[in-house]
């Protein structure tokens, strides 16, 4: 069920959209129409009327009150069992046509659902779907939650179930994936919502069976919703699935359902970490080119661990997609990480003041003694504030580790799900390791140029010198390492130290002149040259632009702040 409707699909389709490169914090746009596929999610409301007789259902009402004016779709205009006029069509599905309609009756705006079989269908297949759009309303209507839609009528036209409900204003989330991913607070924020549609459906012993991207709408004032209960499965009504059939969409059906075995609560909690999965990380984890291949990706393949969503977020992913349902979290365990992940970041503790006790001098000791003295307290607190300060301050942040690497005489701290990798042959930079998000948006790399190995002047005689040796290679003809462009935007800081010591750091940023895919990136350089004359280069490269440039920054400030040199 549905108060929207998107390109029509058969069961057994994947889902129609195509997820984009990421982007900031996609925000639904706030027009008149829900959805993709969104049919509308359980909700609050009366128990649907017991079927009229079409006679009773064609029946004119009142005298309706003048309408507005309707589109040119072909339908629009028809009133529907004397009280409903079909206004403009919102989209379509497999199951039928979703029309914004007015309630002449009472004067307001409502989602009317047309159910549309096709006609060559033998009897029993038709009553056997007409049947399952009222179970739609039924599973609808027993349903008390916010992130359900209410379901106002369901009118009898020619033994034809027209379910009418309310008129969610917005977009699918299938819609906004199109533009761009979510961030993880965002993600995990409509996870909630949605999660607690699927809470109040469990309670009612009812599985959804179809939760995807395409059946949660995002509306007005941050409401989210759960739609489509159109295959809905109510604990002790009989199945409609015709033998040999298979309801759903392939990428977000559990194993177990594709096993066919009996699914339960958890069946329905794998397919939201799987749309968790899909709004962080801009990838489908399971969609294959056809249906089978699909099938068998549920079944055996293993996505690779989220990287745009980490901690609790990550947590909870990971866990709702195992394939065993009885390893799988229960709805408390994800409510409480879902939330975790919802929270806004702690805001840096402001520098901490501490309060200086001066004893006061002897009246003999005259000025130069209190000279002395204040010079003293001030070089003090100048001391302490440099050290409260210090932007690389700060803790080793949760799901990250530390490595240390015995060929460059250093520990590297990485996200714990970057892969790590060595070239093959010494570079042009001597010693290196990387550490590369598996999406391969972001990569840190540590690499040493020893001062033993070095036969001429490839190392400056400091941090600074070598970060403006480079800057002037970026800028006159790029770097065939990082695939750069020339003239690159730079930013130099030679005004940063490292355990006491100068180092530097630069911050390029340029356009990938790659014609078939022109994306911003950007890169932090880190520079210190030990007391030994080695020169260490610590490189963040990442987006210029969109979800992961913020990510990128902070791996990069995290990187930076946990480096640590064997011999300073």
């Amino acid at each position: 069920m549905s108060s929207n409707g998107g390109a029509p699909h058969g069961a057994e389709d994947t889902t129609s959209f195509v997820l984009q490169p990421p982007r900031p914090g996609a925000v639904p746009a706030q027009g008149p129409v829900p959805p993709v596929h969104g049919p509308t999610p359980p909700v609050q409301g009366p128990t649907p009327p017991a079927p009229a007789s079409p006679a009773q259902a064609a029946a004119p009402g009142p005298a309706p009150a003048p309408s507005p004016p309707v589109s040119q779709d072909p339908g629009a205009g028809r009133l529907v069992a004397g009280r409903y006029r079909l206004l403009a069509r919102l989209g379509h599905g497999g199951m039928g046509t979703v029309w914004r309609a007015e309630d002449v009756t009472v004067d307001r705006e409502v989602a009317v659902k047309e159910p549309r079989v096709p006609d060559h269908l033998p009897e029993r297949e038709r009553a056997n779907a007409f049947e399952r759009m009222r179970r739609e309303a039924r599973a609808a209507a027993r349903l008390d939650h916010p992130a359900v839609v209410n379901v106002h009528d369901v009118a009898v036209v020619d033994g034809r179930p027209w379910i009418v409900m309310e008129l969610v204003h917005g977009r699918s989330l299938g819609d906004v994936l199109q533009e761009g991913t979510l961030d993880a607070r965002e993600a995990a924020r409509i996870g909630l919502e949605v999660l607690g549609a699927l809470e109040a459906a469990h309670a009612a012993r009812i599985l959804h069976r179809d939760v995807k991207p395409d059946n949660v709408l995002l509306g007005r004032h941050d409401r989210v919703v759960l739609t489509d209960f159109g295959i809905a499965h109510i604990e002790g009504e009989s199945n409609l699935t015709d033998t040999g059939g298979f309801v759903g969409s392939p990428e977000y059906i559990a194993p177990e359902r594709v096993l066919g075995r009996r699914p339960g609560p958890a069946s329905d909690l794998w397919s939201l970490g799987v749309v968790l999965y899909a709004a962080t990380e801009g990838v489908s984890p399971f969609r294959r080119s056809n249906t089978p291949a699909t099938l068998q990706s549920v079944l055996h393949a293993v996505p690779a661990p989220p990287a745009a969503a980490t901690g609790p977020l990550a947590e909870a992913i990971n866990g709702l997609l195992e394939k065993d349902p009885a390893r799988r979290p229960d709805a408390a365990r994800v409510r409480a990480l879902l939330q975790a992940a919802a929270k806004p970041p702690v805001p840096p503790p402001a520098p901490l003041v501490r309060e200086v006790h001066v004893p006061r001098p002897k009246r003999s000791s005259g000025r130069a003694a209190w000279t002395g003295l204040g010079a003293a307290v001030v070089a003090a607190a100048v001391a302490a504030y440099l050290v409260l300060a210090d932007p690389f301050a700060g803790p080793l942040p949760d799901y990250w580790s530390k490595g240390h690497e015995k060929d460059l005489t250093a520990t590297v701290a990485h996200p714990d799900a970057y892969v790590r990798s060595v070239p093959e042959k010494a570079s042009d930079d001597g010693h290196r390791v990387a550490y590369t998000d598996p999406s391969g948006a972001i990569s840190l790399a540590l690499s040493v140029a020893r001062k033993a190995e070095d036969r001429g002047t490839g190392i400056k005689e400091s941090a600074a010198a070598e970060m403006y040796a480079d800057n002037g290679d970026f800028l006159a003809s790029g770097d065939y390492r990082l695939d750069m462009p020339e003239h690159p935007r730079t930013a130099t800081d030679d005004n940063v130290t490292f355990h006491g010591r100068k180092a530097a750091r630069n911050t390029v940023r340029y356009d990938t002149d790659d014609s078939r895919n022109p994306l911003p990136r950007e890169v932090q350089i880190f520079y210190y040259r030990s007391s030994a004359g080695d020169m260490y280069k610590l490189t963040v490269s990442y987006p210029g632009k969109g979800d992961f440039t913020g990510r990128g920054r902070e791996v990069a400030r995290t990187a930076i702040a946990n480096l640590d040199v064997d011999r300073l």
